[in-house]
């Protein structure tokens, strides 16, 4: 077995007729999902630099743009994960979300691992290294796909 096919089998699992993606191909897709995210926050949040004479809008603890981009992450996750089985990251290198048991993905388990999982790696600083279990996991599961019952899978 060459170097090449080594590289190539220890960063993609085949299990079940399936290829769950590795660490690094997840990695990338959240990257381009950032991107995305970011972009969309720019388009929304920059009117709100006219208001207040630019400086921030605090309600309470947090500010506007806070708040606002808290959700639009959340929500951008969630409803391309539940609508798509994917998000733009995902399409763009060709993963795809998908149950433990191969049925559809239920709104319950997606808000464990789009709302629940990502907020505690986003809380807790320490949580971020969570994500290294995907490296490590059989099948390529990271803590949000453990507690929301998915896998992350390349598509044929």
């Amino acid at each position: 077995m060459s170097e090449e096919q080594v590289l190539y089998n220890t960063a993609n699992v085949t299990t079940d007729d399936k290829r769950y993606a590795g660490f690094w191909m997840r990695f990338w897709a959240y990257l381009a999902d950032l991107i995305i995210i970011f972009s969309i926050n720019g388009l929304l949040l920059s009117p709100l630099k006219f208001l207040n004479d630019g400086a921030g809008i605090e309600i309470g603890f947090w500010t506007l743009t806070g708040v606002i981009g808290a959700i639009v992450f959340y929500v951008y996750f969630l409803l391309m994960t539940k609508y798509f089985g994917q998000t733009l990251g995902k399409m763009i290198f060709g993963l795809r979300v998908i149950r433990e048991d191969d049925g559809p993905l239920k709104w319950s388990d997606l808000l464990f691992r789009e709302v629940v999982g990502r907020f505690l790696h986003r809380v807790f600083f320490f949580a971020v290294l969570l994500y290294a279990v995907v490296a490590f996991s059989r099948e390529k599961q990271g803590v949000h796909d453990m507690i929301g019952n998915t896998r992350v899978v390349l598509e044929r």
